[in-house]
């Protein structure tokens, strides 16, 4: 994710939100985004514990007004969840408190009792249980932006897919152009994986045909078969601007995983 991204996300959250622990919690997120990407399921798990760390001291400081950045998970999410209501809320949505709680709960107890920390020599972590815990952190990050954006109301949704872009190792930014640094692409492939890197704010023709090491013909080609309306992995924009579509961005996962390492 470029920088100004995440500052402009945390521009948009701090305040209210503190921005050491905003901070936090975004670098977690992109963390984990990254390893599940790349197939990484036991440090993917790791850091979806350390994001519900993050999480809860958000949620009560929020909900508290008391900042504390090394409060225990279990003492925020209690003080939140106040079975006795013996507490003072301030959370702007107490339904959407409790249940962001019981989310960073199966989060972090999931991560502990599965051996994500503690080895444990009759536990491999796997493809579901990573994916479990992204679905998870996805969604109590997805609410937080909702909660507590303050910029353009029209532009959550736009944050939220762009901070689940991460940095593809197999893209280098050379004098500020993306190169795809693998010889073993087909230049359908490469384009996939570039429109992938530029995530939100997609690439004019002129960009792709500058990035792609491709002759202008295959660039064409290429394009012309992604956006056509039997495949529609890739949408035109106004401006000569292309962007992958849900299944061209479930197609460079699902298939093209192994390639951005």
């Amino acid at each position: 994710m470029a920088i100004t991204n995440k500052a402009a996300i945390l521009a948009a959250l701090c305040p209210p939100l503190d921005n050491r622990l905003a901070e936090q919690l975004i670098d977690e997120f992109i963390s984990l985004e990254r390893r599940y990407v790349l197939r990484e399921w036991e440090p993917a798990t790791l850091d979806g514990g350390q994001f519900a760390e993050a999480a809860a001291r958000i949620l009560y400081h929020q909900d508290s007004n008391i900042l504390n950045r090394r409060k225990g998970v279990n003492e925020c999410l209690q003080y939140v969840e106040d079975p006795n209501n013996t507490n003072l809320h301030h959370y702007p949505e107490r339904k959407s408190a409790v249940h962001t709680t019981r989310l960073i709960r199966t989060i972090y107890k999931f991560r502990s009792d599965r051996g994500a920390v503690h080895i444990d020599p009759d536990y491999t972590a796997n493809h579901l249980d990573s994916k479990l815990i992204v679905e998870n952190c996805r969604w109590v990050l997805s609410e937080l932006l909702r909660m507590f954006w303050t910029a353009d109301r029209r532009l959550v949704a736009a944050a939220i897919r762009e901070i689940v872009q991460y940095d593809i190792p197999a893209v280098g930014v050379f004098d500020g152009r993306p190169f795809v640094q693998r010889a073993d692409c087909t230049a359908e492939e490469e384009i996939l994986i570039l429109l992938h890197h530029a995530a939100e704010r997609g690439m004019t023709r002129t960009e792709i045909g500058q990035s792609a090491l491709c002759n202008p013909t295959s660039v064409t080609r290429v394009l012309s078969r992604l956006t056509s309306p039997q495949v529609r992995q890739v949408i035109k924009l106004a401006g000569n601007t292309y962007k992958l579509t849900g299944l061209g961005i479930r197609r460079v996962l699902n298939e093209l995983a192994e390639k951005l390492i």
